[in-house]
């Protein structure tokens, strides 16, 4: 009884009468504690798992010594232990089996709300936030910022049978016992700080101090302007993300045998549709008319009309397509993402321009799944909007062919006979040569220069 009246002074008398009786009523006093006290049930769970014994066992004079003398012990912490949640490493993605930790958003012996981002995890495509399952406090981290940690490998510990206030009162002692000469608290250290314990070294400051510097990695810090004369390297640790990327544009130079065709888009009259209709469009829809849905539309359209651009080779095969999955290229501040817009010939203007909307803040929040990339069978990248003229883009493998859309400028064109200025962009379709072949190639980026220089053509199917 001992052991139970630790934690609910509320079933004391009931359980010393109960423990009295026979020891037939062994199940009806785990029944009863179960039903009439969530806390002690967690405990008598946790003291199961833990000992390897019964429920029953757990509340019975024969194992109120082992308890305490196992569990009980002061100290011993292995009651904490037992009753902790321990969050793990999620399952990444297929083919992804470990990450690096980039920020942890707690410190041991803060309080966490269930659901709440503890861990947020670099993997080689996206970002991941571990959250915590249940609400809680924080007793133990068992990864810092930097290091690699795999799929299933233990990250922290959750006491759930903390309350909020109980967490707060468990700041270090030295803390507590130093004189402070104004109320207010000392500030957290850094959320990505890479103790596994308590900070309570430090004494509390008079007043509140500036916060603790972020441990972000070197990357992502701003460059130190140099001095005149001044001759200084950095080294800093290359992110996942960059290395798959670097790793996977190798790849596809040695695999592929690319080559890139060109062509000229007068943007004229798609430019007078977008004006005379992006405010009923925005009105409508909701979101702004771009170009990026016209471009896309225009290269579904070419894409089923030469499917060998939408195919791939695998193996000794060619995979045709009967649908079209068009990659988007999206900047995000670690690198350069690729979400899919899934099967685009069932998409109108309004439904592409939603989709990429939502991408680029996802993009911009690092809050991209594994499974918005997934997939896809062709790319459309649009260096335009940093700016480039001209440019032959690199093919995401596994896909056979990519389109490269560059800055609009005014430049001089010949028109019925006459020099005028028009507002042209130039376009580049960088394709597989040992699969797509020149005429099919070139085929292809004149109909997306005929759709987007005439876009009835796209209202028409013609």
């Amino acid at each position: 009884a001992f052991s139970v009246t630790l934690f609910s002074s509320s079933c004391v008398w009931c359980t010393k009468d109960m423990l009295g009786r026979a020891s037939r009523s062994a199940p009806a006093i785990v029944r009863h504690l179960l039903t009439k006290n969530a806390r002690v049930g967690a405990f008598v769970r946790a003291t199961q798992r833990h000992m390897g014994v019964s429920s029953a066992a757990v509340v019975s004079r024969r194992a109120n010594l082992r308890l305490h003398n196992a569990v009980l012990r002061p100290g011993s912490g292995v009651l904490v232990r037992a009753l902790a949640t321990t969050v793990e490493v999620p399952t990444l993605a297929e083919s992804i089996s470990e990450g690096t930790v980039m920020t942890i958003h707690k410190n041991v012996g803060d309080y966490v709300q269930a659901d709440e981002v503890v861990f947020e995890l670099e993997t080689e495509k996206v970002t991941v936030d571990v959250p915590s399952p249940v609400a809680g406090k924080l007793i133990s981290l068992h990864a810092s910022v930097d290091e690699d940690v795999v799929v299933g490998q233990k990250l922290f510990e959750i006491d759930e049978t903390a309350a909020p206030e109980e967490a707060a009162a468990s700041a270090p002692a030295a803390e507590s016992k130093e004189p402070a000469k104004e109320p207010a608290a000392a500030p957290k250290p850094s959320p990505s700080a890479k103790e596994d314990k308590p900070s309570a070294a430090a004494p509390a400051p008079a007043k509140p101090a500036a916060p603790a510097p972020s441990a972000k990695p070197a990357a992502t810090e701003p460059v130190r302007p140099l001095s005149v004369g001044e001759r200084t390297e950095r080294r800093v640790k290359m992110s996942k993300m960059r290395a798959k990327i670097a790793q996977r544009l190798k790849e596809s130079q040695n695999t592929n045998a690319m080559l890139t065709t060109f062509n000229e888009i007068d943007m004229s009259n798609i430019m007078d549709v977008r004006s005379k209709y992006k405010e009923a469009f925005e009105k409508k829809h909701g979101v702004k008319l771009g170009f990026m849905s016209a471009f896309v539309k225009a290269s579904t359209a070419a894409l089923i009309d030469q499917p060998a651009v939408n195919a791939v080779i695998d193996g000794n095969e060619i995979l045709y397509r009967d649908y079209v999955d068009i990659s988007i290229a999206v900047a995000s501040p670690t690198g350069l993402v690729v979400p899919v817009l899934r099967d685009c010939q069932n998409m109108s203007f309004a439904d592409v321009e939603k989709t990429i909307a939502m991408y680029g803040e996802k993009a911009r929040n690092m809050s991209m799944a594994m499974e918005d990339m997934a997939g896809g069978t062709f790319t459309v990248s649009n260096g335009g909007v940093f700016g480039s003229m001209m440019g032959t883009p690199i093919i995401n493998p596994p896909q056979s062919a990519i389109l490269g859309m560059h800055a609009t400028k005014m430049r001089p064109m010949v028109v019925d006979g006459k020099i005028e200025p028009r507002p042209v962009m130039y376009v580049a379709l960088t394709y597989d040569h040992r699969l797509v072949d020149g005429r099919e190639a070139v085929t292809f980026l004149k109909q997306i220069k005929e759709s987007i220089e005439d876009p009835v053509r796209l209202l028409l199917d013609v």
